[in-house]
């Protein structure tokens, strides 16, 4: 699907990182290793952030994980459910700003059709299981075929696509997940909102000072759009079925990644 192949993290010039002002990521297997977030990475982002950089986790995981995030994590505020909602925390009044692509009502209907697509999955891909965390979900649907369930095959990760689409859904695969979704909201979109709300950063003028830090298919708009969007090393198992790849790729995989472009970041600065 993608022919263009990112270059080496290591050959990108300083004038890429120089001027940054802020990184958004992708969480799992991109500053994960088996699902958890290393201290080396909460390491990186503080310093991140000591360095004047925003920092924006942009991320398909569900909106109970995304309150703690917003809270507990370093960082400036976060993307959640591929979309479906930006939650940024102000700890001076202790106020969570949480803001929603779709409004209540049309979530709300918009659940009854992903439960019909949950039973049809279930029914017709043996071994694909609906997501641990998808009792903290608001807007999707996340069908797990790898995450607490034995890796199904790459058959069935398209019959699972297939079946969110002939419902007329959004389908986004993960590297642990089908994500699927009624509505036209995307990681990009909602980065756009919050960026112009919260910060009053444009970032369709501004996208060479941001950079975008993730893994897998469903992250290609980010990494389309972004200039210096940067891939970790693990992202080469799913180039095939990028639509846009990122302008670098990392040497080292997953968590240790992400460090490693933090690092470059604050070494041009």
């Amino acid at each position: 699907m993608n022919a263009v192949r990112p270059k080496p993290l290591s050959e990108s010039p300083d004038a890429c990182w120089s001027r940054v002002r802020g990184v958004f990521t992708d969480i799992d297997d991109t500053i994960t290793v088996g699902g958890r977030v290393p201290s080396v990475v909460f390491a990186a982002m503080e310093k991140l952030r000591e360095a004047g950089l925003l920092v924006i986790p942009i991320t398909g995981r569900p909106a109970g994980w995304c309150d703690l995030i917003a809270r507990q994590w370093p960082v400036d505020a976060v993307v959640g459910e591929n979309g479906a909602f930006y939650y940024r925390y102000d700890s001076g009044p202790s106020t969570m700003r949480r803001v929603y692509a779709d409004d209540e009502r049309t979530r709300a209907a918009n659940r009854a059709r992903l439960d019909a697509i949950r039973d049809e999955v279930l029914v017709s891909v043996p071994g694909a299981a609906v997501a641990s965390d998808q009792p903290f979900r608001i807007n999707d649907l996340a069908i797990d075929f790898c995450e607490d369930v034995k890796p199904l095959a790459p058959g069935a990760v398209d019959e699972i696509v297939s079946v969110f689409e002939r419902h007329g859904a959004t389908a986004k695969v993960s590297s642990i997940h089908v994500n699927g979704w009624f509505g036209t909201n995307d990681k990009l979109t909602m980065t756009r909102q919050l960026m112009a709300e919260q910060f009053d950063i444009d970032i369709d003028a501004d996208e060479s000072r941001l950079t975008f830090a993730g893994d897998s298919p469903n992250d290609a708009p980010m990494f389309g759009f972004f200039s210096c969007s940067v891939g970790v090393a693990n992202l080469r198992d799913f180039l095939a079925q990028c639509p846009a790849a990122p302008a670098w790729i990392t040497q080292a995989e997953r968590a240790a990644g992400f460090v490693e472009l933090a690092h470059r970041i604050l070494a041009a600065r």
